[in-house]
C-alpha cells in the first residue's frame, strides 16, 4: 500500500472508531419506542463506512485549533456525527427502489432489504432532523450554531446533495457535458464533504484566513471524491466497494470515466488532488491531516 494512504489510513480508522462510539451513545437506544424504527436508525448509522465526511470535520477543526479545548472536542463530535446522519439517511434514500434500487451497503443488505421500504423511509426522514438536533447541542456561541445550521441545511438541500440527486435522476440516458456533470456532483457528492470541512472550521473558531483555506480544499476534494468514486465503480469489485460496482454503467447514468474514459478520470482526480494540497499550504503543520486525507481519498482503492 501507498505509504501515504498507509498513514491516512490509520488515523482515519482510528476516527472512524472514535465517531463509531459518539455516535453508539448519541442514537436512541435499539429498544426505545418506537422500537423498529429505532433499531434501522441504528442499522442504517453504525457498523460501517469510511466515515470520510466525519474525519474531514475533525482535520479541519484541527487545523484551525491545534489545541482543542473539551468544549471544541465536543462540539466536532457533535458537528461530525451530524454529517454522518445526513450522509447515513441519503444512502437509505438512494438505495430505495424508487431510486437506485440497490440491495447492498457497505457490505451489508440496504435497510429496505433488512427491515422493509416504509421502515427504511421513515428511518431516513427521522435521521435528517436529529443531526440538526446534535448540531443545536454544541458547546459554541449561538451565532456559530446558526451559521453550521445553515451550513448543513443548504448542503443537503435542493441547492446541495438532493438537488444533485434530482439531477442525476433526470439524466439517465442522456450525455452531459463536462460542465454540466461537475455541477452535479459537486451538488450530490460535494456539497456534503464541503459542509463538513466547513463544519470543522466553525466548531474550531475558524479565523477568515483558515476559512478561504478550507473552502478551496473542500471544493476540489468534494469533486476529487465522486470522480475516484466514479473510477472505483468500474476497477473494484463488490468485496472492495462494499456495495454493488458497475450500477451506474448498468443504469446508463453519465459519469466521469464515460465522459473522459478511464485515464482521463484518473488524471483529473490527481489534478483536483494538488489543488487540495495547495489550497491547503497557508495553514502550515496544522493542515497535514487534511493532507492526509486528500491522499487518502484520490489514492484509496475502496
Amino acid at each position: 500500500m501507498n505509504s501515504a494512504v498507509l498513514e491516512s489510513s490509520v488515523w482515519l480508522n482510528e476516527r472512524a472508531h472514535h465517531i463509531e462510539q459518539v455516535l453508539e451513545r448519541l442514537l436512541p437506544a435499539s429498544d426505545a419506542q418506537p422500537a423498529r424504527l429505532h433499531q434501522a436508525m441504528r442499522y442504517a448509522v453504525l457498523g460501517g463506512g469510511k466515515r470520510v465526511r466525519a474525519a474531514l470535520v475533525y482535520a479541519a477543526g484541527y487545523a484551525c485549533a491545534a489545541h482543542p479545548s473539551p468544549e471544541t472536542e465536543r462540539a466536532l463530535d457533535l458537528a461530525a456525527a451530524a454529517v454522518e446522519l445526513v450522509h447515513a439517511y441519503s444512502l437509505v434514500h438512494d438505495d430505495l427502489p424508487c431510486m437506485d434500487d440497490d440491495t447492498l451497503r457497505r457490505g451489508k443488505p440496504t435497510l429496505h432489504v433488512q427491515f422493509d421500504e416504509a421502515t427504511a423511509l421513515l428511518a431516513g426522514d427521522a435521521l435528517q432532523p436529529l443531526a440538526f438536533d446534535w448540531l443545536a447541542q454544541m458547546p459554541i456561541d449561538a451565532a456559530r450554531i446558526v451559521q453550521a445550521t445553515q451550513v448543513l441545511a443548504r448542503a443537503a438541500g435542493s441547492l446541495g446533495m438532493a438537488g444533485g440527486q434530482a439531477i442525476d435522476l433526470d439524466s439517465v440516458g442522456k450525455t452531459l457535458s463536462r460542465e454540466a456533470l461537475q455541477t452535479m456532483h459537486l451538488l450530490k457528492t460535494g456539497a456534503l464533504l464541503s459542509a463538513s470541512v466547513r463544519l470543522g472550521g466553525l466548531a474550531a473558531a475558524v479565523t477568515s484566513a483558515q476559512g478561504q483555506a478550507l473552502e478551496d480544499y473542500a471544493s476540489a476534494m468534494g469533486l476529487a471524491f465522486q470522480v475516484v468514486d466514479d473510477v472505483l465503480d468500474v476497477t473494484a469489485d463488490s468485496a472492495q466497494l462494499g456495495k454493488t460496482p458497475g450500477k451506474d454503467a448498468a443504469a446508463n447514468k453519465p459519469t466521469y470515466v464515460s465522459l473522459m474514459g478511464l485515464e482521463g478520470a484518473q488524471l483529473f482526480a490527481r489534478q483536483l488532488h494538488e489543488q487540495a494540497r495547495q489550497a491547503i499550504v497557508p495553514l502550515g503543520a496544522s493542515g497535514h491531516l487534511l493532507a492526509d486525507l486528500a491522499d487518502f481519498i484520490v489514492l484509496r482503492n475502496h
